[in-house]
């Protein structure tokens, strides 16, 4: 007798058809990557950050290759300017599905090398912004009973910095990323659990060193040999996690942090 072939309602469960996502940032090292990501899965993409040319560059891309992609502007250190962006997405596409709070402000060095005026720079968009988007841009959903938050955190806000890595670069882990990129995945879990009753899912990616073309070369054997599988991230490693985070897949996972790191926090 023929066997009947099951029908593929698991690989359905990571189909994003129908889903309006917002990536801030999403122009940029790994926001491309994330964006791209969730439109081939089949989300509507909104590419969002302060530098609407660079945005409407990368949805242009997506565009031109079949996919679904708008960029729009918000600056995440203006409570009205994420108010206005939230206003504009449901304005034209009605939902708000999936948030990923990818972008972050850089300033200053290390301990010693990081001015208040540079900590309080970043802290306006790492930290206030960040609450800000949370909690405007999660209100579509609650009203929905429906949706997921995914924060891009780092493995530097799981542990301390090995310093040793950055020895001979102009390389650093500043200090105002690490206290950010700490909050980020905690606040994870607080929203998690405030968010929970209105179906409304948190999580967090925290991701390691990604690879690019400006990457100082001694710095790349440095922190591969760090890393269980001896690479730094390429394009794509991030991508089925988010997409997994963003799907329905993940349904009963809320709260958590997921490394995205080579397995550099295991040891």
């Amino acid at each position: 007798m023929k066997q009947e072939r099951a029908p593929r309602s698991t690989f359905r469960l990571f189909v994003l058809e129908g889903k309006t996502a917002l990536v801030s940032g999403g122009a940029g090292i790994y926001g491309s990557q994330i964006s791209r990501a969730l439109a081939e899965c089949g989300a509507h993409v909104i590419i969002a950050s302060r530098h609407l040319d660079q945005c409407e560059k990368r949805a242009r891309s997506l565009r031109r290759a079949g996919l679904r992609a708008d960029a729009d502007e918000v600056d995440l250190s203006s409570e009205q300017s994420i108010r206005k962006l939230r206003d504009r997405i449901l304005s034209k596409h009605g939902r708000l599905d999936v948030l990923v709070n990818n972008a972050v402000a850089r300033a200053g060095g290390d301990l010693d090398h990081t001015t208040v005026d540079e900590w309080e720079s970043t802290m306006k968009v790492n930290s206030t912004g960040l609450f800000l988007a949370c909690q405007i841009l999660s209100a579509p959903m609650k009203q929905a009973r429906s949706g997921s938050v995914i924060n891009i955190a780092s493995i530097y806000g799981m542990v301390g910095p090995d310093f040793s890595i950055y020895k001979g670069t102009e390389l650093t882990m500043p200090v105002n990323y690490a206290f950010a990129k700490g909050g980020m995945i905690n606040l994870t879990r607080y929203l998690a659990s405030y968010l929970a009753p209105y179906n409304v899912r948190v999580n967090c990616l925290s991701p390691g060193g990604f690879r690019t073309s400006a990457t100082p070369p001694q710095f790349v054997p440095k922190y591969s040999k760090r890393t269980p599988l001896r690479r730094m991230a390429e394009p794509g490693d991030i991508n089925g996690p988010v997409v997994f985070l963003a799907s329905d897949a993940s349904r009963y996972i809320t709260g958590q942090n997921i490394p995205v790191d080579g397995g550099w926090t295991a040891i």
